[in-house]
């Protein structure tokens, strides 16, 4: 079957810190409501599905391809499951404090599922917008327990004000939050595993906060990660650039120019943050502007991406 650069369309998810952005800047399909805060564009997570939109396996989902072209999508990652999902996310207000588990603890969970390693590329920040990443140093379970129980869980987080371009990267076990005001592209191991540790002292309407998972959240802390800062790429440079390198994934972002992505036998994911860029086959070209993503099977030709002014192109594998 000759292989083709594949696009899905995404799934979106509303919750109480969503906005508008994933419409407004980012071209998805939201309605009327003010609290659209994710678009999962390549998943593979239960019946959480990305569905191709075009070419002859128009209407499979990940999970169908992986079913009946396993090697031909995945190639020397061959597996029984999508191991990424990229999303974008709206983060309109603060989200909780949160902190997500390893694999190992992952697969003694009632309902077993993958730990969870991410890393963020902040598309668009408001002014004062922060990010939370990891803890302040020395601080142990006992004094995080105490910040938490006493209502002042922000005192033990390191913090910094988040700016466009800004990359995150959180391992399994970082203690972390996303501020409010922040336009995020993430991308993680395929899981939906989160212990909630902190909420900011928020209810609803009725005075019921949202359910916390304080004992679990500490057990799975990782209390040597201590303050997690930005990574940046050089806006000046030329061809890819490796923002992160770990065992789950590698994020590579370009800005500038032109370059090759695939042909090594691996899937990779494409999406464009921010401006307009051309994907050039053999066959075609592809014009993808912000908010687009493209899944690039492990048996197709190395492409090329061409990008115009102002444009930023990530890249994930």
């Amino acid at each position: 079957m000759k292989p083709y650069p594949l696009q899905f369309k995404p799934v979106l998810k509303q919750t109480i810190w969503g906005g508008r952005l994933l419409g407004e800047r980012l071209g998805k399909p939201i309605g009327d409501e003010s609290d659209y805060a994710e678009s999962w564009e390549v998943v593979d997570h239960g019946v959480d599905q990305s569905v191709v939109t075009s070419g002859h396996l128009e209407g499979k989902t990940l999970k169908e391809l992986l079913t009946e072209h396993n090697e031909w999508l995945m190639g020397d990652a061959a597996n029984d499951h999508f191991p990424l999902l990229l999303k974008y996310l709206d983060c309109n207000r603060v989200l909780s404090v949160q902190v997500h588990p390893t694999d190992e603890y992952g697969a003694t969970m009632p309902v077993p599922d993958l730990g969870k390693t991410e890393a963020w590329y902040i598309v668009d920040a408001k002014p004062g917008s922060v990010i939370y990443a990891g803890l302040k140093t020395g601080v142990d379970a006992s004094a995080l327990r105490a910040a938490v129980e006493e209502g002042r869980a922000e005192e033990v987080l390191h913090q910094f004000e988040a700016q466009p371009g800004d990359c995150v990267f959180i391992p399994a076990g970082t203690v972390h939050a996303i501020g409010a005001g922040l336009l995020v592209a993430e991308i993680q191991q395929s899981s939906d595993t989160t212990f909630r540790l902190y909420d900011w002292n928020r209810t609803d309407a009725s005075g019921k906060g949202r359910e916390l998972h304080i004992e679990q959240s500490i057990e799975v802390t990782d209390f040597e990660r201590g303050p997690v800062d930005p990574i940046r790429a050089d806006e000046s440079a030329d061809g890819w650039q490796t923002l992160v390198e770990c065992d789950k994934f590698k994020l590579r972002a370009i800005s500038n120019g032109s370059d090759t992505v695939g042909g090594d036998n691996r899937f990779h994911i494409i999406t464009v943050p921010q401006g307009k860029a051309t994907l050039v086959t053999d066959s075609e070209r592809i014009n993808l502007t912000a908010g687009n993503s493209i899944l690039l099977p492990a048996a197709h030709d190395a492409v090329t991406l061409e990008l115009e002014n102002d444009s930023l192109v990530l890249t994930m594998t």
